[in-house]
């Protein structure tokens, strides 16, 4: 039958704007015709523009994806920082001895272990490629869904009815296309803020990623091309609404103790912000004619810096399955693809919620006899090479049943 659209992706994010400029870029999907709705796209970053406080670390897989729909030169140009090591200690330890445990990406052969990018700049770069791919962007969001066997109906926010084979969710943790659906979730409040900044460091960050887990939670230092250094600090709400009120010298003082002056003083250059962190998981990630993705299936805890990585695996595997389908006749939006895409990635997303979820659980505590455990088990990982192997392989997305559009030549 005739549509508006074989697919509609909503939500503009960098996972909607990954799928959607993927589907035009993926040689098996690229007739396809793709809308991609959104009310408010973001605009490239002005050149001289401040590196926005919205960062993610990107893994291998994903600079991969990025590359092959044309975005990452977009990105590079934008500063993506590259970080070469990555060091993670209990607060009862120190970083570079006992009780700490260290990556480094030349025992892999890789230039980096990924990259801290800002997420303005790709999902412009991703929504530019999608445009340039033939991606229909559409600024509206989505008001009602419906679907049978034979079609999808979107209606919008004004009030246009599109119709499509396949809709794809990559509308966020409070996604209405679930919620329309009546695709329940599960999970539970973390009861933390992971507070938000980027500070300069007295000392060099060296190209790398520094994390100590406090009793109260995690704390990160990623590193930025401008020589500065981006916290995510998960903390309790009460001290992270502290944070917030401090003033500059404080929370520079504050952050500088609680990273044990790994860098030196650490001075704010920005404003701060603070959002609460939960992990949430959809009991389904497809109905009729429909498929989630992203944070509108999975939210995790981010003191790994996974979240995103596993929702860009999520798109890619989607247009891998569907450009399969399509090879075997198949229109998009059939009920066995997306049954093999949802197998598929619950598989791999489950193992990786469950380990953040453990590890946050052991870390976040006082409990003397746990941080002897931690130390203890930290330097022991540290020297299981092959272990660690695996691990680092896996976080970087070069192992496992990574998607065709995410592998290297």
């Amino acid at each position: 039958m005739k549509r508006d659209f074989d697919v509609i992706v909503v939500g503009g994010g960098m996972v909607g704007a990954a799928v959607a400029a993927l589907l035009g870029a993926y040689e098996p999907t690229s007739s396809l015709r793709v809308a991609l709705l959104e009310p408010r796209p973001v605009s490239p970053p002005a050149p001289r523009e401040p590196i926005d406080l919205r960062v993610s670390a990107l893994s291998r897989a994903s600079q991969r994806l990025l590359e092959r729909t044309g975005a990452w030169p977009d990105v590079v140009a934008r500063g993506a920082a590259p970080y070469e090591r990555m060091v993670v200690w209990d607060e009862r330890g120190t970083a570079g001895g006992r009780g700490a445990i260290s990556f480094d990406a030349a025992s892999l052969g890789e230039p980096d272990l990924g990259h801290i990018v800002e997420n303005r700049a790709v999902q412009a770069a991703l929504i530019g490629r999608a445009l340039a791919h033939g991606v229909s962007l559409l600024r509206t969001g989505v008001t009602g869904y419906q679907a049978d066997d034979r079609t999808a109906i979107v209606t919008t926010g004004d009030e246009r009815r599109l119709t499509a084979a396949l809709v794809v969710a990559a509308d966020g943790g409070d996604s209405v296309l679930r919620r329309l659906a009546g695709i329940d979730t599960r999970g539970w409040d973390y009861d933390q803020h992971a507070v938000v900044a980027h500070l300069q460091p007295e000392r060099p960050h060296a190209a790398t990623a520094w994390q100590r887990f406090l009793a109260t939670g995690p704390l990160a230092l990623l590193p930025l091309a401008d020589g500065r250094v981006s916290l995510v600090w998960s903390t309790r709400p009460a001290d992270a609404s502290a944070l917030l009120a401090a003033d500059d010298e404080a929370f520079g003082a504050s952050v500088t103790t609680a990273s044990d002056g790994i860098l030196g003083a650490l001075s704010p250059t920005t404003p701060r912000a603070a959002f609460p962190l939960r992990l949430m998981h959809a009991r389904a990630y497809t109905a009729t004619r429909l498929a989630l993705v992203g944070d509108a299936a999975h939210g995790i805890h981010p003191l790994a810096g996974q979240g995103v990585n596993l929702g860009l695996m999520d798109g890619a595997a989607l247009v891998q399955t569907l450009g399969e389908g399509l090879a075997a006749g198949a229109a998009p939006g059939e009920r066995s693809a997306l049954r093999r895409y949802e197998r598929w990635r619950k598989a791999e997303n489950l193992p990786a919620m469950a380990l953040m979820d453990g590890l946050k659980r052991l870390f976040s505590n006082d409990d003397p006899l746990l941080s002897w455990a931690r130390r203890t088990g930290l330097g022991l990982f540290d020297q299981v090479g092959p272990v660690k192997r695996t691990l680092m392989e896996r976080a970087l997305g070069v192992a496992g049943e990574v998607p065709l559009p995410m592998r290297g030549p």
